[in-house]
């Protein structure tokens, strides 16, 4: 029997979790939090410690004999992925690949040396640095984005609206309070449709399984509030989007396992948002990859990290769509509609993450959302249309 070991017990690790279950694996699973809801799943081997003290998790990889490890949908355990499967001699990305998929830094250094299309950017370490680049970037008449160089999901992240100075140090203050090293990107604002390309690479070669459209709150914090598969973006679009993320993945040396490229496309040019050398998080390959193209990417990616060559060809050509609930902070008073909802043609899944009694905020992260619907059809605007119809019969009261 295989080990495989996988980084982190949230949510966000459970399909994993289970699929490697399913597949009869010896499973390790590894997370700071003793409860984490992974470790319910039954028959896995807990582990309480940080997916990202690299040195125990080596440490623990070498205890299990471990053929194989991963992380789903999360950014930061990279490093250690990379570093036990160099020590262990396992398939996985290099520590260099690790770096400039989780630094925003090294990615911009990475892609713009290889030629791929970039937003203007800068990496600054202190207010001066920080308002010399916005300067900078105000006199190309350009708005700006700031960043933490080194977070994920939506945290710390700021458009400006404004150049007054109040303006300016509440955006510094919040991307810097996101940052784990203290570096901050200030960036030219890319305005235009925005897409996720999901690939798997084996051996080198990079395979899109499929493009995403993406719906957001907007400015200034972009929290993703919903999806679709395919994009409707058109055929060619979609095959120049697909090339560029083909490179973006050669640029930073991907070469075995997942990643997701997010893409804005401005003025009629795809340019590269950031890459991330792992599966996209929000449902989108673990729930609307497998209802669109009939590809198992969880399962893919367990088995590509154990040395082995997964099928990747696309299997059915369908539509998949996922919708957040809209919300305001306050506490969750009721909840009605979901029954009715779970009914309707087309719906796959509701789930709701904060429940009855819970206090909400709004929503400037990925981790405030309070629940989602998914649905499936013949086409992405079907699909689209059954989850915000089954939205409208959700009631919710916040008060």
């Amino acid at each position: 029997m295989k080990t495989i070991m996988i980084l982190g017990a949230s949510i966000l690790q459970v399909p994993a979790i289970k699929k490697a279950r399913g597949l009869g694996l010896k499973t390790v699973v590894c997370d700071m939090n003793p409860n984490a809801v992974g470790f319910s799943i039954q028959g896995v081997i807990k582990e309480v410690v940080s997916t990202v003290d690299t040195k125990k998790i080596l440490e623990v990889a070498n205890k299990h004999n471990i053929d194989g490890i991963m992380t789903l949908a999360t950014d930061m355990p990279m490093r250690s992925v990379a570093k036990v499967a160099k020590e262990l001699g396992l398939v996985g990305i290099s520590e260099d690949t690790a770096l400039k998929a989780t630094n925003k830094a090294y990615m911009r250094d990475a892609l713009k040396l290889a030629g791929v299309p970039i937003p203007m950017y800068y990496e600054v370490n202190s207010k001066k640095e920080f308002m010399e680049a916005v300067n900078n970037i105000k006199e190309m008449g350009c708005r700006c984005i700031i960043k933490p160089a080194d977070n994920s999901g939506s945290k710390g992240i700021d458009l400006l609206d404004s150049f007054d100075d109040e303006s300016l140090n509440r955006a510094y203050e919040y991307s810097l309070m996101n940052s784990r090293n203290g570096g901050v990107m200030v960036e030219e604002f890319m305005d235009g449709p925005e897409v996720s390309v999901e690939t798997l690479a084996i051996d080198g070669e990079i395979h899109v399984i499929q493009v995403t459209d993406k719906l957001t709150t907007g400015e200034p914090y972009f929290v993703e509030m919903g999806h679709n598969q395919p994009s409707l973006l058109s055929s060619a679009l979609k095959e120049e989007i697909s090339r560029i993320a083909i490179e973006a993945n050669h640029a930073i040396g991907i070469e075995n396992g997942p990643s997701h490229t997010e893409i804005k496309v401005t003025d009629g040019i795809p340019k590269i948002v950031e890459l991330g050398a792992r599966l996209g998080g929000d449902n989108i390959t673990t729930h609307l990859v497998p209802l669109s193209t009939g590809v198992d990417m969880v399962k893919c990616c367990i088995q590509i990290a154990l040395g082995e060559k997964p099928n990747v060809e696309i299997k059915n050509k369908k539509a998949a769509a996922i919708r957040y609930f809209k919300q305001h902070e306050g506490v969750i008073r009721r909840i009605d509609g979901i029954n009715d909802a779970n009914r309707m043609d087309g719906i796959v899944q509701i789930s709701v993450v904060h429940g009855i009694g819970e206090h909400i905020d709004n929503i400037n992260n990925s981790g405030t959302r309070m629940g989602f619907v998914i649905a499936q059809s013949e086409t992405p605007q079907k699909a689209i249309q059954i989850c915000e119809d089954a939205l409208k019969k959700i009631y919710v009261e916040i008060e």
